[in-house]
Formats: structure tokens, C-alpha cells, sequence
């Protein structure tokens, strides 16, 4: 497997293509109240259209009531936290891809959620390291959550919070397959798909890198995969048609922006 160098995630910095893209950063995130929701999002996008606006989607989640809230308070809150994941916006880049990929890769679905959440919630991109350092079977601490967390939050947030962002990413984690247990967390491998290494190499786009760059950012850390595992994923991911790429010959070409064709011609321009 890849090993995760212990700064790696420290390259997730701003830049204007990133928030541009719908990327978000600082020391906030949804991790202190909600997890990555993977069961709201997934009934979520199994009703609404590709051409929903985000108003569309907050009328679904509050007036319409289609995940099954109890309160109104609770729908408005469902509503806030789930646009701070993933845009819910069609006019955000990140929220179209997801969709896009959403749609042809059903295996993939609970990686392409985390992969969104973590470019839009720098409280559970602050745990990433902790968890996938991690080897198949090993066991993750309580304290080495927390301590990566207070790294990223410094005295902002009090203890308590801090113990309940370490829960609910620790919720997520499992929620994408990286971590199996309810009260102890063992690490587990997930098996990534040609949808979910398109999100990642474009995600690493976003930062002016091509070629064989970007099968070296920090989001590629999260495919659990060996660097030959890596590369068929980018030749199968040319087949579905998701991007373009160019391996042999030592030759390693990639281009991914055609998970979004609208911002690709908008970066063009």
C-alpha cells in the first residue's frame, strides 16, 4: 500500500482554483455536530434531478420532509450541514462531480462522499493522516484523533467539542470503509473504483498538477492501493470515459477535468 507521509496533508492549502472549485478551509467544520451522513446524502440524490438548484434541494429537505426528520428545527439543520459537505449546488464545481460520478459508480459512492467532505470540512481533512497511516488491523486511538485534531483547531474549540469531532469522524471513516468497529476502530483497506480515482485526480488538478503529479497528492493516500493498482484504476477510469490518460512507454499523461466539462471550458476561458 502507499504510505502517507506525516505533512502530506499540510499541501491542502488554499488557492484560488480550489475555492473557486468549491473547496473550503480554515478551522470550522460540520465534524463538530454531524458525520459525513452518507444515508441522508445517498436518499438525498436518489430523488432529486441533476438540474435541481440548491433552493430545489432545501425545500426537498425542509418543506417536503424527504428524509424523514421529526422537527423543522432538525430539516434546517440536515439542510445546513449537508450543503457545508457538498455544495448542493449545481453551480458549484465539487457538488457537480460528485454528481456526475454519483450517478455511474454505484460501488463507489460511500469514497466519493468522504472524498467531498473532506475538501469541504478541514476538521475531518485534519484526521486524515491519523487514519491513513494506519495499516490493515491496526487499532486507532483515541488520543492520536484528538492530538490531530488540536493540531488544526489549536485553543479555538474546548474539550468536549474536540471529543465529539473525534466521534463523529471517526463515524465517517467507518461510514467510507476505512475503519470497521463501533467502540473499537480497526483499520481496513477499502477497494477504490474507476469513479472514485476521477474525483481524486481531479481534485489534484486543482492545483496546477498533471502527469504522474497527480497520482501523488494526499487525496491519493485515501485509495488504500499500490502504485501499479493506481495506475490500472486510471486506465479503467479511461475506459468508462470519465478522463483522458496516457500510460506506457514511461510515458504517464492525465487529464481529468472531463468529470466537468463546464468547468473546464470556464478555466479555458
Amino acid at each position: 500500500m502507499l504510505s502517507a507521509s506525516p505533512l502530506i496533508w499540510t499541501k491542502i492549502v488554499p488557492c484560488e482554483k480550489a475555492i473557486q472549485a468549491g473547496l473550503r478551509f480554515g478551522d470550522k467544520g460540520t465534524h463538530t455536530s454531524r458525520t459525513i451522513m452518507l444515508s441522508e446524502l445517498s436518499d438525498l440524490l436518489s430523488v432529486m434531478p441533476e438540474s435541481a438548484s440548491r433552493e430545489d434541494y432545501a425545500s426537498a429537505i425542509i418543506n417536503d420532509n424527504i428524509l424523514g426528520k421529526q422537527t423543522v428545527s432538525t430539516r434546517r439543520l440536515t439542510n445546513q450541514r449537508l450543503g457545508e459537505l457538498y455544495g448542493l449546488d449545481d453551480n458549484i464545481s465539487i457538488f457537480r462531480v460528485l454528481r456526475r460520478l454519483w450517478q455511474v459508480d454505484e460501488i463507489g459512492r460511500p469514497l466519493l462522499a468522504l472524498l467531498c467532505a473532506l475538501a469541504r470540512d478541514p476538521l475531518l481533512r485534519a484526521t486524515a493522516h491519523t487514519i491513513l497511516v494506519l495499516e490493515a488491523g491496526e487499532e486507532l486511538t483515541r488520543s492520536s484523533v484528538l492530538e490531530s485534531i488540536k493540531h488544526t483547531t489549536g485553543d479555538r474549540l474546548n474539550e468536549s467539542i474536540i471529543d465529539k469531532v473525534a466521534r463523529n469522524a471517526g463515524s465517517s471513516w467507518t461510514q467510507s470503509g476505512h475503519l470497521e468497529g463501533r467502540v473499537r476502530k480497526i483499520r481496513e483497506y477499502v477497494e477504490p473504483t474507476p469513479g472514485v480515482v476521477s474525483f481524486v485526480l481531479w481534485l489534484g488538478s486543482l492545483y496546477s498538477l498533471s502527469g504522474e503529479e497527480l497520482l501523488t497528492t494526499p487525496w491519493v493516500d485515501v485509495l488504500d492501493c499500490s502504485p501499479q493498482q493506481l495506475l490500472d484504476l486510471v486506465l479503467r477510469a479511461k475506459q468508462w470515459r470519465l478522463i483522458q490518460a496516457q500510460v506506457g512507454g514511461g510515458i504517464i499523461e492525465i487529464d481529468p477535468t472531463e468529470v466537468d466539462p463546464e468547468w473546464r471550458c470556464c478555466s479555458i476561458g
